[in-house]
This record gives structure tokens, sequence and C-alpha cells, in this order.
């Protein structure tokens, strides 16, 4: 007994399909903000935090405030910032060493006054 003829023989299946092209669309974010740092959107729109670059130098050695921003070293390599809001607290962790260096070209762009 040979093979059936072609007739009888079921189609092979379809190929996988191909994931789409480019970037994965991100969802809008839901009603009142969503997404970035607690306390990043308010009513007025987007909110910023800012402070003085001294800070996160000190910030890389001992642990310092100003404000709603808390930063201190963790371990050797590591930087941990905290923002604070009425939102919530959003804690974030650097590389110890990227901050240094992020530090010595606002130097050089900006020297401090004497």
């Amino acid at each position: 007994m040979g093979p059936p003829p072609p007739s009888a023989r079921p189609p092979p299946p379809p190929p996988p399909a191909a994931p789409p092209a480019g970037p994965t669309p991100r969802p809008p974010p839901p009603p009142g903000g969503g997404g970035g740092l607690p306390g990043s959107h308010d009513s007025r729109g987007p909110h910023e935090w800012t402070f003085a670059r001294e800070l996160l130098e000190q910030g890389l050695r001992a642990p310092t405030t100003s404000g709603d921003v808390r930063i201190w070293p963790c371990g050797r390599v590591q930087t941990v910032m905290e923002f604070h809001s009425a939102q919530g607290v959003a804690v974030v962790q650097f590389d110890a060493p990227a901050l240094v260096r992020f530090l010595r070209r606002t130097y050089a762009a900006t020297p401090v006054p004497h």
C-alpha cells in the first residue's frame, strides 16, 4: 500500500503568525494621570521636582533630605532617591557611578560661581 492520493491528504498547517512590526502600543493612562511618579500630575498638569545638584552630590555619600526629596547611598554602587507627595511615595534606585558622571557633566556645563 502506498501513500494516499494527494486529494486525500489533509492540508498542511498554516504558518505561525508573525509578530507585529514596531513597538507594542501602550494603553492610554487611566483618568486622573496614571503613570509617572506619585504627584507627577495633578489638576494643574505635570509636576516636576527641582533640587540643587549639591543635594544629589551629598546623597552619594550620606543620607540627605530637601523638602519632598530624600537621597541616600545604598551600598557602594547604588544611590536611592525618594520623592514624596500627597499621592504617595516613589522610590528610584540609580547606579552611583552614573550619577557621578551626570554631576561631572552638569558642573562642566554650568560651573559653580565663586
